[in-house]
């Protein structure tokens, strides 16, 4: 009889939202992801692209030995990996998110300095987001390091947390 209840209590449960499958035509991604345009990474601060807030982009990424960032990546990862920079502007004062299709370091730095991260996980279930990381921003210009890749290329996006 115990049993018997237990098992009519279970089947009534809420689902546990991780473990369900991911619904085809549904996507997780972040507002502006699915529609990343191609830029290429730039090996020195001086030539970083702009990355425009709340638009993904493709990035082509060099051979990470070509890069000279602006401070050393806490996780330059392996001798063969890649990585870049790019420059992007804060409009306003806030938390900013850092997204990434593929494995790689993120720093952002203002101010000649790191900014310490405020927060840091994976995207969001059935996302092709595969890490995040969110820095709290005065207005102003800011630039993207990326460091450790192992792919040639890789998705990315800045965007204004609400």
């Amino acid at each position: 009889m115990a049993i018997a209840l237990a098992a009519a209590l279970q089947a009534n449960a809420a689902p546990d939202i991780h473990a369900a499958p991911c619904v085809a035509g549904r996507s997780a991604d972040p507002a502006g992801w699915s529609a990343a345009t191609p830029i290429v990474a730039a090996a020195s601060v001086g030539a970083a692209p702009a990355l425009p807030v709340g638009a993904s982009r493709q990035a082509a990424l060099p051979p990470a030995a070509q890069v000279t960032y602006r401070v050393a990546p806490a996780n330059r990862g392996s001798v063969d990996s890649r990585g870049g920079l790019f420059a992007f502007t804060a409009p306003a004062a806030g938390r900013y998110r850092v997204a990434l299709g593929s494995s790689a370091w993120i720093d952002v730095v203002g101010g000649g300095k790191a900014i310490d991260p405020a927060a840091h996980g994976h995207g969001p279930a059935c996302s092709d987001v595969r890490k995040m990381v969110d820095f709290d921003l005065r207005p102003g210009r800011y630039l993207l390091q990326i460091a450790g890749s192992d792919a040639a290329s890789l998705r990315l996006m800045v965007s204004q947390v609400k």
